[in-house]
């Protein structure tokens, strides 16, 4: 049970990553990916959106660091060490 629990949080790290990869990158509706980016919208998104509110937006210059997917990952990997 507990070694499903660890493979279900690494794979869920490679969704954030793949995520965060995905978002850097403009993909038409048309092309295949985008199936993949409306999944993982919606397996992360519940997640991340709590995240959002309670971490403000790091400005730098014009842009906006979002942090949240930084958070989500370190706290995975906390869970995973105290888990796995």
């Amino acid at each position: 049970m507990i070694e499903l629990v660890c493979v279900a949080l690494r794979l869920y790290s490679f969704a954030v990553l793949a995520w965060v990869i995905l978002s850097w990158v403009r993909i038409p509706s048309t092309h295949p990916l985008a199936r993949l980016v409306v999944f993982l919208d919606r397996i992360i998104y519940p997640v991340i959106l709590p995240l959002r509110r309670i971490l403000p937006g790091v400005r730098m210059g014009p842009a906006m660091l979002d942090l949240s997917p930084l958070v989500l990952l370190l706290a995975i990997s906390l869970l995973q060490r105290a888990i796995c």
